[in-house]
């Protein structure tokens, strides 16, 4: 084999290893920005599903608090109801209890 032809196989054999070098280099930019990518998505998806949550939670404390404010308006209004039942009945039974032990 010519020196020549030594020269150029040895040029040929440092392009390949300078491309496959090369190629590493790349392949671990990749990964490397695939894994900043998917981190930051995760942290976008956490980002989201705690935003939501919060805002479920707010939801069901004000609904909770209506139902607990209308719950204790119709409890109130039926003590009112009874409480004026009571009042309309006690005439009546002072009357009972003045004829029973008067008579």
């Amino acid at each position: 084999m010519s020196f020549e032809a030594i020269q150029q196989v040895t040029a040929a054999e440092q392009a390949v290893q300078q491309r496959k070098a090369q190629a590493a280099e790349e392949c671990k930019r990749l990964v490397a920005e695939a894994e900043r990518a998917g981190k930051q998505s995760v942290m976008d998806a956490r980002d989201r599903a705690e935003a939501r949550a919060k805002e479920l939670l707010s939801q069901a404390e004000a609904r909770a608090g209506e139902t607990s404010r209308q719950t204790l308006a119709d409890n109130a209004a039926k003590c009112e109801a009874l409480k004026q039942a009571a009042m309309s009945r006690l005439d009546k039974a002072a009357d009972l209890i003045v004829g029973k032990v008067g008579g």
